[in-house]
């Protein structure tokens, strides 16, 4: 979930929360919670990090509410729009996530839009706990000249556009107009993005793909990828098990210079260090050699360029749509503090032709008002899960107030590193329980849900709540069996709203 406000297309519609069935169980349960106050949870953002920190709060305290927001009227967050359609091994944690949601003490709100619909002073009067979970949805920049040309795209971007995140339906990126694409990043969305340029399109066919993005791959003309990085094949940021992926796909040759695979004693060490470094170092030398003695000029090609970094966007013949890049070779250093080894400029340039390129240098969080926030580290400031009143030394604990997940540590890490980053985050939040620090005497006890429901329906927000993205993901799977896929997504707003109102 995040800051934006909501697009004037959006039709908003009023749904209703389904009533709660409660089985003996659940009534046992809740009888025992009822000998403590309950304790109103709001977690903002549905993703990994939002259902993991729900399920640990719901399990590790007696009474809690749990009450989870987000600005989309579909939840799962990275797992329906981030995670690629060519691993649907990774989105089966949906299932676990649609167990906690079942809860009887928990709820859904979709399409509610934190600064918009409601603010954070108001979560914090209507809530004991907000946790902020809305993960990132912005993109960093290189901040050089040529980046506003048309076909230059970042990858989030590319890979909301693909997975019919409805605020991309309609990127409508260009493929048709060159051979030749250029991916800036060498971690595992850099390779996901390749992966799905260069994969055989009746593979994708039978996943769940937005219907548009496969019929644009279809009409691709692209046939060479280029993944650029600033530093060397030791310091590739993708793991060694994305990395054998892509080596591995069919009719596609893969270009790695030998000068490239050349290692420096530093080199060795960190590779000494680090297994997971080893690995990918040994994959990338070992398609070298490969790729060398099977070079079909029928395949596509993938080509590791290591050691450049862009200086700067070319425009095409047209002067508004990118047609090279400028790249300085780079040299690696120590940087005389961390010891790690940075990439320095040559001074030496060079330009690669190409029709489209895809920036895959970092997702950014957004700030919201009333909440500190680190610009440069794109971050929450916190201790532990508990969000400071500033970054400064003699910063205070914000009472009540958490944060979990990519705005807590910054974009990295995979959906299981959700859990652990959660479990930190509650466990401050039960320790902070235990301490008596949301028991107030004198003051007003919090609404919670009730609270939540008038608000939104002061305003006039119509929320989604999770029998709503119930009947979409029915329509969408029933589509999906029609065409041999595990669904069919539904990509645009109105029709989102109006799915979840039907039946």
């Amino acid at each position: 979930m995040g800051r934006r406000l909501l697009l004037p297309h959006t039709r908003r519609l009023m749904l209703f929360l389904r009533p709660m069935r409660y089985s003996a169980s659940a009534t046992a349960t809740a009888t025992a919670g009822s000998l403590r106050d309950p304790l109103h949870v709001c977690v903002v953002g549905s993703g990994p990090a939002g259902f993991y920190t729900a399920e640990k709060m719901l399990k590790g305290r007696e009474g809690v509410r749990v009450d989870i927001i987000d600005r989309l009227p579909t939840p799962f967050g990275l797992v329906r729009s981030g995670v690629a359609p060519d691993h649907p091994e990774t989105k089966i944690v949906v299932n676990q996530f649609s167990r906690v949601a079942a809860n009887p003490r928990c709820s859904f709100f979709g399409n509610v839009t934190l600064g918009s619909d409601l603010s954070l002073s108001e979560l914090r009067k209507t809530y004991d706990v907000v946790v902020l979970a809305y993960g990132a949805e912005s993109d960093r920049s290189f901040g050089i000249p040529g980046e506003d040309l048309r076909g230059i795209h970042s990858a989030r971007e590319f890979v909301w556009w693909y997975n019919g995140h409805p605020d991309m339906c309609n990127l409508a990126p260009d493929l048709t107009n060159t051979d030749s694409a250029v991916v800036l990043g060498q971690g595992n969305v850099a390779l996901d993005v390749a992966r799905i340029l260069l994969r055989c399109t009746t593979e994708l066919a039978s996943t769940d793909i937005a219907d548009y993005a496969l019929d644009a791959l279809r009409s691709s003309t692209i046939r060479k990828v280029y993944l650029v990085g600033r530093r060397g094949p030791v310091q590739a940021a993708c793991t060694a098990k994305e990395l054998r992926e892509i080596l591995g796909l069919k009719n596609v040759n893969v270009y790695i210079k030998e000068a490239d695979l050349a290692t420096s004693p530093a080199d060795k060490e960190e590779m000494r260090n680090s297994r997971i470094k080893r690995r990918v170092y040994e994959l990338l030398s070992k398609a070298a050699t490969v790729h060398q003695e099977n070079n079909d000029n029928d395949r596509k090609e993938l080509h590791f360029v290591f050691f450049r970094k862009p200086t700067k966007f070319l425009p095409s013949e047209d002067g508004s749509t990118v047609g090279a890049m400028e790249l300085e070779k780079t040299l690696l250093k120590d940087d005389g503090a961390t010891g790690k080894q940075v990439a320095v400029g040559t001074g030496e340039f060079e330009e690669l032709k190409c029709g489209i390129v895809l920036k895959s240098i970092g997702y950014k969080s957004l700030p919201i008002e009333g909440l500190s926030f680190d610009k440069y580290r794109g971050v929450v400031p916190n201790l532990r899960g508990r969000v400071l009143s500033s970054e400064s030394e003699t910063a205070t604990v914000e009472p009540g107030l958490y944060v979990v997940g990519w705005l807590k540590r910054g974009p990295t890490g995979i959906v299981a590193t959700n859990l652990h980053c959660a479990e930190e985050t509650v466990d401050s939040i039960l320790e902070d329980d235990r301490k008596g620090l949301f028991t107030d005497p004198s003051g007003p006890k919090r609404q919670g849900r009730r609270g939540l429901l008038e608000i939104l329906e002061q305003k006039n927000a119509r929320y989604v709540p999770f029998d709503g993205w119930e009947k979409i993901d029915t329509k969408e799977k029933a589509d999906g069996e029609l065409k041999n896929k595990p669904r069919e997504k539904i990509t645009r707003w109105n029709e989102l709203l109006e799915a979840a109102r039907e039946g």
